[in-house]
């Protein structure tokens, strides 16, 4: 993927936002310091002690690393990883399916791309950085003629479960797949009757997937290390909102 720059202005001047898959040896370590402030100290996640203050795991070395940064301060600020069919493999099968029963869900005669551990740092979500890392994935899916993008979009549970709940039961309701494309997910999150609107609560990153065609792929997985409820998304490249996503940062801001 070439490098894009951001159609916003900020202050009146052109964005310095850029976004780009990195080979940068520092830019990913600072991509793994935005994984960590955003899910373990703003989400209370557990991840391994041994390197504090990062987020890595054994998925990274086989993942693309796709990043929105601001070359004014020279810091990462948005992020999102990919995982190709073929990079899977040499993984050892797509995250996902640590967490969901995908066997619906993949096809032998498609290809797909996942992405995970997808952030943007709070000083940033005024909807530019999303649009920019959609830009990009947008792109690659083009660029690479993939037929599916799928991912675990994650609702935390730092207020408890009645807030996911709401969110799902919306989710049910809106924007599930069809029956025969779903998946089970290996540990489920409880169940109880809420009563809150679970359509004002959707995240703005769960928000922004939904607008572009994204759809959920059932109940979600209950990932207690990262005290989150991951909805599995899934989106046909027939199915993307090209005129939302052209106007994606320009909206969005």
């Amino acid at each position: 993927m070439q490098q894009a720059t951001a159609s916003q202005s900020l202050a009146g001047s052109e964005s310095p936002l850029v976004a780009r898959i990195t080979q940068d040896a520092e830019e990913i370590h600072q991509a793994l310091q935005l994984r960590y402030k955003v899910f373990v100290e703003g989400m209370g996640a557990k991840v391994p002690t041994a390197e504090q203050g990062i987020d890595r795991d054994e998925y990274d070395q086989h993942c693309l690393h796709l990043i929105v940064k601001d070359v004014h301060s020279d810091q990462v600020v948005g992020y999102s990883r990919i995982l190709t069919n073929d990079r899977a493999s040499a993984a050892g099968g797509f995250y996902s399916a640590s967490e969901f029963d995908l066997s619906q869900i993949i096809k032998a005669d498609k290809t797909y791309m996942e992405i995970g551990r997808t952030c943007v740092d709070p000083d940033y979500r005024s909807g530019a950085v999303i649009g920019m890392l959609w830009s990009g994935i947008a792109q690659f899916m083009a660029a690479h003629n993939i037929d599916y993008l799928m991912g675990c979009a994650s609702i935390s549970l730092a207020d408890g479960v009645s807030r996911a709940i709401a969110i799902v039961d919306h989710l049910r309701e809106k924007h599930f797949t069809a029956a025969d494309m779903r998946a089970e997910p290996r540990v489920h999150l409880p169940r109880t009757q809420v009563d809150l609107d679970g359509k004002s609560l959707v995240p703005p990153l769960l928000k922004a997937y939904l607008r572009i065609g994204v759809k959920a792929c059932g109940e979600p997985f209950h990932d207690k290390d990262f005290n989150v409820a991951d909805v599995l998304i899934l989106l046909d490249k027939n199915d993307m909102n090209q005129r939302y996503l052209r106007h994606f940062a320009r909206t969005e801001g």
